[in-house]
């Protein structure tokens, strides 16, 4: 009985606990790569462009009129358009 459940615990392991943690760091990479002039989607679905990057998190325009919002880092979620490193 012990070493089915110990089987129970190897599976969650592999199938949940692994691939979360595969995820976050995917998630930490994307963050410190971000630069100004990236355009990004925040959690709230917004989309946005980075203008500044700042300890903890970025300033980000959004809309045609150019209004600047402070978002942070933890609430970026996907990047939209990376700028080009030239």
């Amino acid at each position: 009985m012990l070493v089915g459940y110990g089987l129970l615990m190897v599976a969650l392991y592999f199938f949940m606990i692994a691939p979360q943690n595969k995820k976050r760091k995917e998630h930490e990479k994307m963050l410190t790569e971000l630069k100004s002039g990236d355009e990004v989607v925040t959690a709230g679905g917004i989309y946005g462009t980075i203008t500044s990057v700042k300890d903890d998190r970025f300033v980000v325009r959004i809309g045609d009129n150019n209004a600047k919002v402070e978002v942070g880092k933890g609430f970026i979620s996907t990047v939209v358009k990376k700028t080009d490193a030239a």
